[in-house]
């Protein structure tokens, strides 16, 4: 399908307009695999986005606003990662609206580490907002912001195959942000998701993933990366031994439950994580901090982010992040 007739197709989807037998049979034509077009990830994600209800947040915010997501589904087991990494992202100035979810098939979702770190999650969409205004940083349930996912979801969950929904989560964001580091679970979709991310609007963003099936940068492998910057998409890979990280099997960044993570997380911010944990963070928070246009490239953003720790700054900038989201 072209772009305007996948369009036409999703609109229906999310307006209802299909029973439950069309809506299946519908999601199984979009089942997810090589043959899946840009055209028909970016239609869908343009129109589940204007379906959502969006952050209330001014134009400036959201144009400066970063997301750092991933789209699961890696089977890896690892800690959470870009939970990690927003954090620490924000400490070093970036702006994170960020999108996600509790645990589908991990141990432990974004949403279920925040709030084992004590970080309030039960805000109004107006509160989510004025969390990201005083604080630099909120995060965004995907199921308040989309009502339409509580008809699709019942459908789309009695199929066994991976569908276009197993993607369109990470460009969908309520704030509507133009800058983003996505991680996806193949690298087939490395390329596709940047165009999509470009014809929607996206004015900075760097889609990842490493070569044994990580949804992040990885320091066990090499990464391959689509990075969309001034309109133009430039593909090539990343090596983290390059950076003088050392390489690691993959069982090292493995983590467990939302409290296990939370620990790692507390970990990496007192200087007291394993190499391969602090390092996987560190080369992913240069990497969004490069996207966001504080750094130059990723060596300048693993200075900049070694310093937000030494300094204490991650530290402060979660301990506001807290008080501030309790306070609301």
């Amino acid at each position: 399908m072209t772009y305007q007739e996948s369009k036409i197709q999703f609109e229906r989807l999310f307006a209802h307009e299909m029973s439950d037998a069309l809506m299946r049979e519908f999601l199984i034509d979009m089942t997810l695999d090589k043959h899946t077009s840009v055209e028909s990830i970016a239609a869908a994600a343009e129109v589940m986005r204007s379906h959502a209800l969006a952050l209330p947040i001014s134009k400036e915010l959201s144009e400066k606003s970063l997301d750092i997501v991933g789209t699961g589904g890696d089977k890896i087991g690892s800690f959470n990662i870009s939970s990690t990494v927003a954090l620490l992202s924000s400490a070093c100035g970036s702006s994170v609206a960020k999108h996600g979810s509790r645990s589908v098939t991990s141990k432990s979702g974004s949403a279920d580490m925040f709030e084992s770190l004590g970080v309030r999650l039960d805000l109004s969409i107006a509160q989510s907002a004025k969390l990201l205004e005083e604080s630099g940083f909120c995060f965004m349930f995907a199921a308040n912001h989309h009502p339409a996912m509580s008809f699709i979801m019942p459908v789309r969950k009695s199929i066994p195959e991976k569908t276009i929904f197993n993607i369109l989560g990470p460009l969908t964001n309520p704030a509507g942000v133009k800058k983003s580091l996505l991680g996806v679970f193949d690298k087939d979709f490395i390329s596709k998701m940047a165009e999509a991310l470009k014809i929607n609007g996206a004015q900075s963003a760097l889609v990842v993933s490493s070569r044994e099936g990580l949804d992040e940068i990885s320091i066990s492998d090499i990464t391959y990366a689509s990075l969309l910057k001034d309109g133009i998409i430039r593909e090539f890979e990343i090596d983290a031994q390059e950076y003088g990280i050392r390489k690691v099997p993959l069982k090292a960044i493995v983590g467990g439950d939302a409290q296990q993570n939370a620990q790692i997380l507390h970990n990496i911010f007192n200087s007291t994580a394993t190499d391969a944990q602090r390092d996987i963070v560190m080369i992913n928070t240069a990497s969004a901090l490069m996207v966001d246009g504080l750094v130059r490239d990723i060596q300048d953003g693993l200075e900049m982010a070694d310093e937000a720790i030494r300094s204490g700054k991650a530290k402060e900038k979660l301990e506001k992040i807290i008080e501030i989201s309790n306070k609301i």
